[in-house]
């Protein structure tokens, strides 16, 4: 037949080369084998669909047992086998361990998953099989029922479950093991025809979806087809005619997409277990993992179990419940139920569910059980707990628990609460708050993000380069930024890019947003300082600056223009880009945040200092518990107008213009120094001198009106400045004339910064204020060049101690940003009386990335796994982390008691907080003001793990 059937197709289909008989024979034999199948005949064939059991003994690789069982009778295994069981399937052994009522089942582990996506080929070994078979068999004892028996059938569920939740990202099947026969029997036995019809062409549908990818929509398109023709709207309307017609109409879906339904019911679990095994590296869960940063994971167990049905009549039903409200943390249930439904219908939306307490009415014991066992599974777990339950004619299942997902309020009030209770511990308590959850409290927020209100208005999306909710009208430039602040009319600055220039119009807008730049793009470090929401490069938009217009390019490819003035929103926790105003909600620390956050300071061991440039921002770091100022940045001082212009006669002035312009910024830095102090009363300020290049204050070439008013003010031509701008420029500034080698080329400077640092905190003092000035020279990579700079401030100190007849006390000492500072540490711990590790320059140093470029090739190296993560944004500790941890025992092998702390980005990322806590021992972290909350809850969480 084969013969026949190969020698005809190519004739027909035009091959002019002659075959030889045995040719088409051999030919003919590889059409049975899938792999040699030529691509123009596969689908030619109806295919029958099977997982194959590797039928050879091998290897199976697995340390551990390859599948647990769990029920009555069964004590399983303890919360702490979720790696190996899966969050679901350790949570299935201990709820049966601990007396509630589980169907009976068993999970094949997370190690078998890993398996079967690597070595195993996506085949189940004849060994794992046969497990499986005699699983299975533990099972129908405990139900007194068979699996693919018409007379007395089981029917299973099968469902993922990884270590980490992931809801709606991995596959369920329900009802396996049904086909035309078993249905039938279902029917008889139960005594109602509609239950097991419906349950067939849930099957089908289901089955058809997550085993054999088959468009969902395929299905819902002929069940809405027949209730159409039969005149009704809810699938609950259907007769049993009607669903053994939508059973017919599933069928021919396969049919359709040229597969066969396996009417064998072993191949059904066969395939079910391997579609679950393949949803791990499905796109939604991929995705998902890396969203959530969810790694080291084996893969997901698969969850067999016997079915109940909540779709057996009206003393019947299934639903979800949290055992507390997830948006608000109120300690009551939360939850949803359907009569005679199961379980999909509930999370489908197919139908309207009713609320939880409803249940009390309808079936008060039933009611009285649950609640008992959510009672029991929060006390167990010490948590809140996310429930699903079915009930099949009176009788009461508990199918699943899990620690719940939560918003930021509900985790902190949830979390109190439970201390309260007697629940929790409060070193317990504090792990169950996550950095994101405060996050979200931390700035201003939309209401609701998920309400149709709020989706219906969003746009585009870009990089979330800094949390919060920003409403404003539009504005391109730093001078109409300006000029809506002094009419309290709120902006958001849009710019292709940003530069030091835009400085004004970022601290004066309410949010930023731009079309390029990454996530440690300037715009982005600058707003996260700040406080202000930042969307970073958004590919969607288009800035034209001179028409003062903005145009967005919409999903569908339309677009929508906006100009100058026009209202939009953004989303800094999602980079969500929203047209017209939204409601926002500010931040506080108060009520049951404050109570939280005085618990993570009573474990906290390490110190949580802010990066603060004015007393605004002191003020701001103070209020969110700063212990102190950990980086003061004095260049950002400079960049007001007023000011700006003497860095300039500071930098191109004669010797008579540069020593009036240190005379300006004397004065100007010293009020700022003196605001600082005030607020941070009792606390170590650390200033960091001078650091970027000189080049960054000068202005664009461009700008002929700058120009033009700078060259007036020095008394020069337009041309002769032009010239001596260029003659600033540097072929690699930032590794040019900037840091201690600016203080070692233009002493003055130092001096003139030193000089006002020193004398404010003496007219602090007198103000009864206890100020703590530390001075940090920067860019240091040589012993000599910090002894150089330190000879300098304690000479300008002396001299300022002299003249006052007073003292204060004050140290001084030294970023570690460049790797060999790290390698000589000791030889600066011999002169230094501090270290702080600027974090950002070091990694840019060490990995000789470029923070402002890397946003072109990042995003390769991590689809790649070359980098798990941005460097700029989670410490490197294989790397970077090294030096530190070089760095910091070369220094306090020399002086044992050297305070130590970390001043870049990295200072308010949860993950590097805790390495610079368990792993480099420093004394403090630095970070914005607003992440200062962060830090000190992800410094409590590193010490709770860490003990």
């Amino acid at each position: 037949i084969l013969f026949k059937y190969f020698s005809s197709l190519i004739q027909n289909t035009g091959f002019t080369m002659r075959l030889s008989s045995v040719a088409v024979v051999a030919l003919s034999l590889l059409v049975t084998v899938d792999a040699f199948q030529p691509s123009f005949l596969r689908g030619l064939q109806k295919k029958s669909v099977t997982l194959r059991v590797l039928e050879n003994p091998v290897d199976t690789g697995l340390e551990h047992a390859p599948i647990t069982l769990f029920g009555k009778g069964h004590a399983g295994a303890s919360s702490d086998a979720k790696r190996l069981l899966g969050g679901k399937g350790a949570n299935l052994a201990e709820m049966s361990s601990i007396g509630l009522s589980v169907p009976p089942g068993f999970t094949i582990t997370t190690e078998c998953c890993a398996s079967f996506c690597s070595h195993w080929n996506q085949e189940l070994p004849k060994e794992i099989w046969e497990e499986v078979l005699a699983s299975l068999k533990t099972i129908e004892i405990a139900m007194g029922s068979t699996y693919g028996s018409p007379e007395n059938p089981l029917l299973l569920s099968v469902r993922s479950g990884a270590a980490i939740s992931m809801p709606g990202m991995m596959d369920t099947v329900l009802n396996l093991g049904m086909n035309d026969a078993v249905c039938n029997g279902l029917a008889e036995k139960s005594g109602n025809a509609r239950f097991a019809w419906d349950s067939y062409r849930r099957f089908l549908e289901m089955f058809g979806n997550v085993v054999l990818e088959i468009p969902r929509s395929q299905f819902e398109d002929e069940i809405d087809d027949v209730k159409y023709e039969r005149g009704v709207f809810e699938d609950s309307e259907l007769s049993v005619e009607d669903l053994q017609e939508v059973v017919k109409r599933f069928k021919s879906v396969y049919s359709k997409n040229s597969l066969s339904f396996p009417e064998e019911v072993t191949d059904q679990l066969s395939l079910a277990i391997g579609a679950v095994f393949k949803g791990w590296m499905g796109a939604r869960a991929v995705k998902y993992r890396e969203v959530e940063n969810i790694r080291n994971l084996l893969g997901t167990a698969v969850n067999v179990q016997a079915m109940v049905f909540g779709n057996m009549g009206d003393t019947s039903g299934t639903g979800v419940c949290f055992t507390r409200d997830p948006n608000n943390g109120t300690n009551e249930l939360f939850g949803e139920f359907l009569i005679n439904a199961q379980g999909e219908d509930v999370v489908a939306g197919i139908r309207t569910p009713k609320p939880i307490s409803e249940l009390q009415t309808e079936m008060a014991d039933v009611y009285d059980e649950f609640k008992s066992n959510t009672d029991i599974l929060e006390r167990h777990y010490e948590d809140m707990q996310d429930i699903e339950f079915t009930i099949q004619q009176g009788k009461l299942f508990m199918l699943q628990t899990r620690n719940g997902k939560r918003g930021g309020e509900a985790a902190v009030k949830i979390a109190v609460d439970l201390v309260t209770e007697g629940i929790a511990t409060k070193e317990e308590a504090v792990m169950k708050v996550s950095p994101e959850h405060l996050d979200q409290l931390l700035h201003p927020r939309f209401a609701d993000v998920e309400s149709s209100d709020y989706q219906s208005t969003v746009m585009a999306s870009g990089l979330p380069a800094s949390p919060g909710a920003a409403v404003g009208r539009l504005a391109f430039t730093n001078e109409k930024v300006v000029e809506n602040q002094k009419n309290s009319i709120p902006s958001i600055l849009v710019r292709d890019e940003t530069s030091p220039d835009d400085i004004e119009g970022m601290y004066g807008s309410e949010g930023i947003l731009t079309a390029r730049g990454g996530m440690t793009s300037h715009a982005a470090v600058v707003a996260r300082g700040w406080g202000r929401p930042c969307i970073c490069g958004c590919t969607s938009i288009n800035v034209d600056e001179g028409a003062g217009e903005l145009t967005i390019t919409l999903e569908d490819g339309t677009q929508r223009k906006f100009k100058e003035g026009d209202f939009i929103s953004l989303n800094g926790n999602t980079g969500e880009i929203l047209e017209g105003e939204q409601l926002v909600a500010p931040p506080t620390i108060s009520g049951d945040l404050k109570t939280f956050m005085d618990w993570v300071d009573d474990i906290r061991t390490i110190g949580v200092l802010a990066n603060a440039d004015t007393p605004g921002d002191a003020k701001e770091a103070r209020k969110n518990g700063a212990n102190g100022i950990g980086l003061c940045r004095s260049e950002h001082m400079f960049f007001q107008p007023e000011r700006i212009s003497k860095v300039r006669q500071l930098i191109l002035g004669n010797d008579e213009q540069e020593k009036d312009a240190l005379e300006e910024l004397l004065n100007f830095q010293r009020a700022d120094y003196e605001g600082i102090f005030k607020e941070m009363d009792g606390c170590p300020v650390t200033i960091r001198l001078l650091d970027p290049p000189l080049h960054e204050f000068l202005p664009s070439l461009e700008d002929k009106e700058i120009l033009s008013s700078l060259a007036q003010q020095l008394g020069s031509t337009v041309d002769q400045l032009v010239e001596q701008v260029k003659g600033s420029e540097e072929v690699n500034p930032m590794l040019g004339l900037r840091g201690c080698r600016l203080g070692i080329t233009r002493p003055a400077i130092i001096e003139m910064q030193t000089r006002a640092i020193i004398e404010a905190a003496l007219n602090a003092i007198d103000e009864k204020i206890d100020a703590r000035p530390d001075i940090m020279v920067p860019l240091v990579g040589k012993v000599e060049e910090f002894r150089d700079q330190a000879a300098l401030i304690r000479r300008t100190a002396a001299k300022v101690f002299e003249e006052r007849g007073k003292s204060c006390d004050y140290k001084v000492g030294t970023m570690i940003e460049i790797p060999r500072a790290a390698l000589t540490a000791h030889e600066i711990a011999e002169e230094a009386e501090f270290f702080s590790f600027g974090s950002n320059d070091l990694t840019q140093m060490t990995f000789g990335y470029s923070r402002d470029d890397v946003g072109t090739f990042l995003p390769s190296y991590i689809s790649k796994s070359i980098l798990l993560d941005d460097p700029f944004v989670t410490l490197d500790t294989e790397g970077v982390g090294q030096l530190i941890k070089m760095a910091v025992e070369k220094g306090r092998a020399v002086n044992p008691s050297l305070k130590i702390g970390v001043c870049g980005e990295h200072g308010g990322d949860p993950r590097s907080v805790k390495f610079f806590c368990n792993e480099a021992d420093l004394t403090y972290v630095s970070c914005s003001p607003f992440r200062v909350p962060i830090a000190r809850l992800s410094a409590a969480q590193a010490r709770v793990e860490n003990n």
